[in-house]
């Protein structure tokens, strides 16, 4: 097992939200622990030579930079309990852009209408851009994300007033 394959599952432990994953294979032992301020991981190998190898512990501290400031969120969360807003969130971590291209127009703007299935925008991950569809009917009062913005899995990119 390579070292990016374990950092992958690293990453996906921390975002699935499991608090502890094992994972056991010919020669190779992976426990994955996660809580609310750290993840710590182990790793040991056996190998049946006589050559020892080492146990590599590692403690990887999960750092969330929020992209959206603590008082913006505080605010966001008020206005939308006051009047009823639905969110529409990113489904996975990338790069968040309003327009398909550079020449493109943005796919939506504030005052638009969107339904169920409608592209509000594109996420790059990866080198791949992903469309994201809204999973709301309403129109659009707020976006909450800048273009080119780095976002992250469940942040809020969107606030929609319900139909």
């Amino acid at each position: 097992m390579e070292l990016k394959d374990i950092q992958n599952l690293i990453k996906f432990v921390a975002k699935s939200g499991a608090s502890e994953v094992k994972l056991e294979m010919e020669d190779i032992k992976i426990t994955v622990k996660t809580g609310p301020s750290k993840t710590e991981t182990t790793f040991s190998q056996s190998v049946l030579s006589p050559v020892q190898i080492p146990v590599v512990s590692q403690v990887v501290p999960l750092a969330v930079a929020p992209v959206v400031p603590a008082a913006a969120v505080a605010a966001v969360t008020e206005e939308n309990n006051e009047s009823n807003l639905l969110t529409i969130t990113s489904p996975i971590i990338g790069t968040f852009y309003r327009k398909p291209s550079p020449d493109k127009s943005n796919f939506i703007e504030i005052g638009d209408s969107v339904s169920a299935d409608s592209v509000v925008c594109v996420i790059e991950a990866m080198k791949l851009f992903n469309e994201i569809e809204s999973e709301v009917s309403g129109k659009i009062v707020k976006v909450l994300v800048d273009d080119s913005s780095p976002v992250e899995f469940g942040q809020p990119l969107f606030l929609v007033d319900p139909l």
